[in-house]
């Protein structure tokens, strides 16, 4: 069974950075997507940011891009990172982990204008952001 465990979160000042790691254990695919996921109370879960594990693609929703970055460490450790500079109190949020072994939720890393959908099958408990002005 996949688990995924997130770290990292915390209280931070506006402009300052924070990196958000994910171990996952569990995962006997190949070729699978791991993706951050991030929600305040009231909204639904915006997608964040997405890696094409293997395939090397990525994704970024429009309101973090050139500030987030995903990665992954050597397969081996198959632990996801999300890289967040110039942070904005608008990136407040519990930010969740997710993986899909079905590459089909990568879609949006290959087609321009597609978001990404919380239809992943694997969760993290979350990891707390709070951006202060």
């Amino acid at each position: 069974q996949v688990q995924l465990v997130e770290s990292g979160g915390e209280s931070v000042q506006a402009g300052g950075s924070l990196r958000l790691s994910c171990e996952a254990s569990g995962v006997t695919y190949s070729h699978y997507c791991m993706a951050w996921f991030r929600q305040v109370p009231g909204k639904e879960r915006e997608g964040v940011a997405a890696l094409w594990i293997s395939g090397g693609f990525t994704y970024y929703a429009d309101s973090v891009k050139g500030r987030f970055t995903i990665s992954q460490d050597n397969a081996a450790k198959k632990t996801l990172y999300l890289q967040m500079n110039s942070l904005k109190p608008e990136d407040t949020g519990m930010y969740y982990c997710t993986l899909d072994e079905n590459i089909r939720s990568c879609a949006p890393t290959m087609h321009a204008g597609m978001l990404l959908k919380p239809d992943f099958p694997f969760w993290g408990q979350g990891t707390q952001v709070t951006v202060s002005q």
